[in-house]
């Protein structure tokens, strides 16, 4: 074949040679040279064929913190050992058939459906991407950048063409599964089968060979080694469906494959283990895996390699201290919210633990907030003056009536209720009613919104929550929240994280570099300053939060009364979050057990993630005011107080302004802050008749019979969805019903 394509090049420049010498003409001559020209251009230095046996020697990627202090090497050289296709298993070439290219062993090198499909995506989407065969997959690999370009997919498809003609279907998949990248450095099944398994091919079992089978499409993605382990399974599971869909294997046969425990070699960890596989991952997506793994990058991370070995210690530390608790994990994300720079990422006590599947990094994964999301609900309500931090909630027993779901009847974590709150003391101190008396005001579809706004990417479908959606009820990431909490310390702009500083090749050309000073505080505002300082001013206020927490918890930092925090337990215990933030850093930290088994009664706010994130936050506010992280930064910084922040003497119970002037106010007064125009209009002192229960003297049920009711005259307050509350009267003892509308 080769030499026919020869021979019809010759003959083709022959008659071009002839057609020129007997009419020379100008436009011709511009046509041929144009055609000629666009000839060199794709195909002048592509490799042949036969390079397949002849890789290019490979120079490990480097991943250095921000100090330039290695964190983890990519290894420098290819983990090849060569195997013959007829000493393999049978099912690992069926596996690999089964997930590649089901049609291998019928086309020629390329897939019709395939083609057509990648055409859609080039013209209906500008997406070059596309239903490669194996054939195609193994010139991409060996012998071509993983560009994608039209030039590439030309190359491709004429190397192609070349190896279908010169090779045998065998031999290409031999090739294939000898020079395919797996992970890691294993190149080749049998090196795959050596670094994960800790045995030659031959010997491996179906459910072993079906794992590695899945591997080659994205071996940083879906390595058990890799920052989502989980994928691992995933993929394998997908291999043997398409095996039973082939016919290779019986729905039984893959079943069991799929229930054996497979039982990996292992490994030395980075430094950094979560971070730097995450970082390999996003490289290997951005540059390709043959480019991380053999081309010799050097990147610079934004990681603080000595926080990082800090905040680790902390959370292995801690989490041992609490396994009485029935506590097994903990995890811990460290930002500079003006950049969005993370510095520190442990994404579980332990990489290498086995009670709790320490590959998992807790940091990308979906968890329950608890009570840690309130402060968003609370910022919705504040930005669309539907209250103020002086407005006074029920926290009374209260029952949600929203049709087609059952009676919500939230309770607190202490079991108590309050009476009448200021929405200040009720965040300050994670009432759970009058939160959900916010969500109700704020509406279901407006806060879902508002919290993808600030940078919560899982709440997507307002109509898949309810009313417990501000108690932790819908699930989040770490790494979400330390975006939605960089929003309150950035006074309302939302910093995207940034995890890579710059990258170049091993000749020091830079590839993509990012200029902290330029990307500093450019982010989308999300809320006005006003707003953010009113909520970090609750969450700093440490009379706020006395009551449920004592004066002395580990909320409070020493030597740092700037620092705004809180809070969150899911009501079954199985998370425990602690978030606090200054303008110099934000720290999230967790602790729970990744099986999601519920911790004891005795982890709460204060006992559980809390010393973890009060040892973290001191030592990153050492280093930030040190200057170790921007020459500018200034410590001990109070949010400053915008213009349109106003401060008031109120009520101290209700909220609303004193009826007497300030020599006599009239009530018990205190001093709160308030967006401007935002001043409550009413004063205290409003009384009405009202309809008293005879027997407890509280307000009378609705139901209650006549002769247990008596009119009486009381001071009262309607709380901003209208609920009646007797200021004088003991605190009810009977849930109230509350129609609420989605």
């Amino acid at each position: 074949m080769i030499i026919l394509c020869l021979y019809t090049m010759k003959a083709f420049f022959q008659k071009i040679k002839d057609y020129l010498s007997v009419k020379r003409n100008r436009k011709k001559i511009v046509f041929f040279t144009v055609v000629i020209s666009t000839f060199l251009w794709l195909f002048w230095g592509i490799p042949l064929p036969t390079k397949l046996s002849s890789p290019d020697f490979p120079v490990s990627t480097r991943l250095l913190d921000r100090n330039g202090k290695l964190i983890y090497e990519i290894y420098t050289d290819k983990r090849r050992s060569p195997v013959k296709l007829d000493e393999l298993p049978d099912y690992i070439k069926k596996a690999t058939i089964s997930i590649e290219d089901k049609d291998f062993y019928k086309h020629h090198g390329f897939s019709l459906p395939g083609i057509a499909r990648s055409i859609y995506k080039i013209i209906f989407e500008k997406k070059l991407q596309g239903g490669s065969t194996l054939t195609q997959q193994l010139v991409k690999t060996a012998l071509l950048t993983p560009e994608r370009t039209i030039k590439r997919k030309i190359r491709e498809f004429t190397l192609t063409i070349f190896v279908e003609g010169m090779y045998s279907k065998d031999q290409i998949l031999e090739m294939y599964l000898n020079q395919t990248p797996y992970g890691s450095t294993a190149y080749g099944i049998e090196a795959a089968s050596e670094l994960y398994f800790g045995k030659e091919a031959k010997n491996l079992t179906l459910a072993e060979a079906t794992l590695l089978a899945g591997l080659p499409q994205a071996p940083s993605r879906y390595s058990p080694f890799g920052s989502h382990p989980e994928n691992a399974k995933e993929r394998q599971k997908t291999v043997l469906n398409r095996m039973v869909e082939d016919k290779y294997l019986t729905q039984e046969e893959a079943d069991k494959a799929f229930e054996e425990k497979l039982v990996y070699t292992q490994i030395t960890a980075p430094k950094a283990p979560h971070f730097a596989l995450w970082i390999k991952e996003q490289l290997a997506e951005k540059y390709g895996e043959k480019t991380v793994e053999q081309g010799g990058l050097r990147v610079t991370t934004t990681l603080d390699l000595d926080l990082q070995n800090f905040a680790q210690n902390a959370v292995a530390t801690e989490v041992a201290k609490l396994k009485k608790q029935k506590v097994g994990n903990g995890a811990v994300l460290v930002t500079r919210p003006k950049t969005g720079e993370i510095l520190a990422m442990v994404g579980s006590k332990d990489y290498f633990a086995q009670d709790e599947d320490g590959k998992v990094n807790v940091i990308l994964a979906k968890r329950q907030p608890g009570s840690s999301i309130k402060p968003i609900n609370y910022a919705l309500a504040l930005k669309d003056k539907k209250i103020t931090p002086a407005t006074a909630l029920t926290d009374i027993p209260t029952c949600f009536s929203v049709a087609g779901q059952p009676l919500y009847c939230p309770v607190n974590y202490d079991g108590t209720f309050h009476g009448l709150t200021q929405a200040r003391f009720a965040l300050g101190n994670s009432y759970n009613i009058p939160a959900v008396r916010v969500l109700a005001l704020n509406g279901i579809e407006n806060f879902v919104n508002f919290a993808y706004q600030m940078g919560i990417s899982t709440f997507v479908d307002p109509s898949q929550y309810g009313l417990s959606l501000t108690l932790g009820g819908g699930e989040v990431r770490p790494y979400d929240m330390a975006v939605a909490f960089g929003v309150f310390a950035n006074q309302g702009i939302k910093q995207p994280l940034i995890s890579i500083l710059k990258v170049t090749d091993w000749k020091g050309k830079v590839l993509e570099e990012v200029n902290v000073n330029d990307i500093e505080l450019n982010g989308e505002r999300v809320l006005s300053p006003d707003v953010t300082f009113l909520i970090s001013h609750i969450l700093l206020d440490n009379n706020a939060r006395s009551q449920a927490f004592g004066e002395s918890s580990l909320l409070n930092v020493r030597g740092h009364p700037e620092v705004s925090v809180k809070t969150g337990t899911t009501n079954d215990r199985r998370d425990n979050w602690t978030i606090g933030y200054t303008g110099l850093a934000v720290v999230v930290s967790w602790v729970g057990n990744n099986d999601n088994t519920p911790m004891s009664g005795a982890v709460s706010g204060v006992s559980g993630a809390s010393p973890i994130w009060n040892t973290v936050i001191k030592e990153v506010l050492k280093k930030a005011e040190d200057g170790l992280y921007s020459k500018d930064e200034d410590g001990h910084v109070w949010p400053n107080q915008p213009d349109q922040v106003m401060g008031k003497n109120i009520c101290a119970t209700t909220g609303l302004l004193p009826p007497g002037d300030q020599g006599n106010p009239g009530c018990p007064t205190r001093f709160e802050f308030f967006l401007e125009d935002s001043f409550p209009e009413k004063t205290d002192g409003e009384r009405q008749d009202i309809q008293i229960d005879r027997t407890n003297g509280q307000i009378a049920d609705p139901d209650l019979p006549v002769e247990l009711v008596e009119t009486q005259n009381h001071p009262v307050y309607y709380d901003p969805l209208g609920t009646l509350y007797c200021l004088d009267c003991p605190i009810a003892s009977r849930s109230a019903t509350i129609r609420y509308s989605l």
